[in-house]
């Protein structure tokens, strides 16, 4: 797999609008999925494979306005975009939609593909294309595997491979992977694997941060076709995280086993050009405690299912217009349960039926329309309809005892009340773009977006503490109970890009600022039932918190840049790139939402002289004073990180790369790590921050052949 440069595309849709490529082949233009013109404005290009040492995909658009990771495991971040993340963001992988099958969202979608296997991403936030996806708020962001490889000659075989190893001192982290391929000129045959695994890491004041140490193999069989203007690709694949700690939830991942198929084909025609997919993914997944680090005994167990499928057929209206129609259908199955503890009065004798059967069907139907108006002026229109069918079956509580009396009551009340829904969405949107002249593009985008309740926001239903705090995806150390007349989330989105560009080269510079306004009727948040103490300690506070529709407003503004500073003979090119986001989020009826990241900017140096690539990069990050309350989330002092990278490359094989981040070992808390749950079990106290990474010296490879 070649894993070029990371190409960052600053998307202007929606004027919060993002995408970020990072390509391992030339893909043939059959391969990739037709773009909208009215949605690429600007492109900048971000250090080449950077060796962070660690398997979290999520991490990879971490130079994206507007864009942050919610942390998790060491694998399992949660991506979210201009506050608006997990479920509020439709994840797409070769095709497939992956939902989360554990009530804490441990295998999230992105956990499901290596760094080292990603071919292409894709971000559209705020006002993406009904084409894009539905069933979210926030955006989609699209995946794509390394495409297969062909023979540019009939007759003649073409094979080819690469080999790539990162490093990282802090936890004592690697990352491998492989992948290598032959191919004719109309068949291809390719594998790859991926090897991540890291140690607990150091914060920087040198002390351990427990349970944060992983495991992840990836593997996947790549056969593609070719032929008379079609393509067709096909994968079969397998992931084993064998463990991963989770040092803000109260559980860890023991095991967690996918496998998948899918089937992508793309063709062109005289009428216009078809995409087509097809993909089936089961998930098991098992939580308990693993590691010396953490001990307990609890054992819960997750199967999940995804089937589905998507057509979609791109017309062309002559020169001026495009016309999209598709229909896509997702299926998802699970069942959550939590076997009985051998001795124990609490957990026993029942297993624990936490999901029977939970069903989640997503039927769709879309169309938009892309038209030029002369030479300044291109419009983006499109409608989706969505029917979400969503259904579970009985349950039980662990005993109907005195000590689980509150679960044994909320089963009654469950097990006899209408299960059976369905929501019917309706999303708009609309866009407009006006280049103004060769160096300024201005774009307005509007739409209306929906989004229906999860399983488990609909359906949890244990009220006793210890069942509560088993749904949190969220990282903060409450307890979530669901609500089965949950009503449909309903964003509506405003919002304007400003784009300054010129230059070419060397010599390329552009200006970008994205302010955004986003309304949410019946936003999914939460009402507070009842308050307990964490690990049962006095110092610690949570909440015991229920599901419920709330309005809120999200606004604020991305800012990105890059302008060169001078070329020199002996220095090389010198230039200065950046980006600043603020994002608010708060109730309407008085309140904060929940994982909104403060002000922050990224700063960046860089130098190019010859086959070196340097970089001096900054984080900023502003104090994180404004806190939901109902979640006692965590203030975050303010903090600045000094990294350090640079790259080598060595004829067109062998590229070496190395890098320092956090320099000077400052100690912090990430506003979006949540509670450090791990740590109060070890030593009692109060809560506090999940601290962030310490120094950490990095080294990579890659060898292709």
């Amino acid at each position: 797999m070649k894993f070029s440069a990371p190409r960052l595309f600053l998307v202007a849709a929606a004027g919060v609008s993002l995408a970020t490529s990072a390509y391992a082949e030339s893909e043939s233009d059959l391969h990739q999925e037709p773009r909208l013109k009215v949605l690429v404005s600007a492109m900048a290009e971000g250090l080449q494979s950077r060796p962070a040492g660690g398997g979290d995909t999520s991490q990879l658009l971490n130079s994206v306005a507007g864009y942050s990771v919610a942390q998790g495991g060491g694998v399992s971040g949660l991506p979210f975009v201009n506050g608006l993340g997990d479920d509020r963001l439709k994840v797409r992988i070769d095709g497939m939609e992956i939902t989360s099958a554990c009530a804490n969202h441990m295998n999230a979608p992105l956990s499901y593909i290596d760094p080292t296997q990603v071919g292409h991403i894709d971000v559209l936030a705020g006002v993406p294309p009904v084409s894009a996806g539905g069933d979210s708020i926030g955006g989609t962001i699209t995946v794509r595997s390394a495409a297969p490889l062909f023979s540019d000659t009939a007759g003649v075989l073409r094979s080819s491979g690469k080999l790539n190893f990162s490093g990282r001192s802090n936890g004592n982290a690697i990352n491998s992977g492989v992948s290598a391929s032959i191919a004719s000129d109309t068949l291809s045959l390719g594998y790859n694997a991926a090897y991540a695994r890291g140690h607990s890491y150091e914060d920087g004041r040198g002390q351990k941060v427990l349970v944060s140490l992983y495991e992840s193999i990836n593997q996947a069989v790549l056969l593609g076709w070719r032929g008379d203007g079609q393509q067709l690709t096909l994968r079969l694949g397998t992931q084993h995280i064998p463990y991963q700690g989770f040092p803000n939830q109260y559980m860890d991942m023991t095991d967690n086993t996918g496998r998948f198929g899918n089937a992508n084909y793309h063709g062109k025609f005289g009428w216009g050009e078809l995409d087509a997919s097809a993909y089936w993914e089961r998930t098991n997944h098992d939580m308990g405690f693993f590691s010396p680090e953490r001990q307990g005994m609890m054992p819960m167990v997750t199967q999940g299912r995804n089937t589905g499928y998507s057509v979609k057929a791109s017309l062309p209206q002559g020169d001026a217009a495009l016309l999209r129609f598709g229909q896509e259908y997702h299926v998802f199955r699970l069942n959550d349960y939590w076997p009985a503890v051998a001795g124990s009065m609490m957990m026993g004798p029942q297993t624990y039926v936490n999901i029977n059967d939970g069903q989640r069907d997503r039927l769709a139907l879309f169309g938009e329309a892309e038209t030029r108006h002369g030479t300044q002026w291109t419009s983006l229109l499109g409608a989706r309809w969505e029917s979400v069918r969503m259904n579970t079956g009985t349950v039980q509580p662990y005993a109907n005892n005195m000590m689980n009396a509150k679960d044994a009551a909320a089963a009654k009340i469950f097990n006899a009340s209408e299960r059976r829904t369905r929501d019917n969405n309706y999303d708009l949107t609309a866009l407009a773009r006006f280049d103004a002249d060769s160096s300024s593009t201005y774009e307005l985008a509007a739409a209306r977006k929906n989004r229906s309740p999860n399983l488990y926001e609909r359906y949890s239903w244990g009220r006793g503490n210890m069942a509560m705090t088993m749904t949190n995806w969220f990282g903060d150390g409450n307890g979530y109970v669901g609500k089965l007349d949950l009503r449909a989330e309903t964003a509506y989105t405003l919002a304007l890009t400003a784009h300054w560009h010129g230059g070419s080269g060397a010599q390329a510079w552009f200006v970008k600022l994205n302010p955004y306004f986003n309304r949410v009727q019946d936003y999914i948040d939460v009402d507070v039932l009842g308050q307990f103490n964490p690990y049962m300690q006095m110092g610690a506070k949570g909440a015991l918190l229920q599901f419920a529709n709330h309005n809120a407003k999200l606004y604020g503004a991305n800012l990105s840049w890059q302008v060169p500073l001078t070329q020199h003979a002996s220095l090389g090119a010198l230039s200065f790139s950046g980006t600043a986001a603020y994002t608010r989020g708060q109730r309407t009826d008085g309140g904060d939402l929940y994982h909104i990241m403060p002000l922050n900017t990224l700063l960046t140096l860089e130098q190019r002289s010859g086959s070196w690539t340097n970089q001096l990069e900054a984080k900023l990050v502003s104090r994180k004073d404004q806190l939901d309350e109902r979640r006692y989330e965590s203030a975050t002092a303010g903090y600045a990180l000094l990294n350090l990278h640079t790259r080598y490359q060595l004829g067109k094989q062998l590229q070496l790369s190395a890098g320092i981040s956090n320099l000077l070992d400052k100690a912090y808390a990430d506003p979006l790590g949540g509670v450090y749950l791990a740590g109060l079990r070890a030593t009692g106290g109060s809560l506090r921050a999940l601290p962030g990474m310490g120094r950490s010296v990095e080294a990579g490879l890659s060898y292709s052949f």
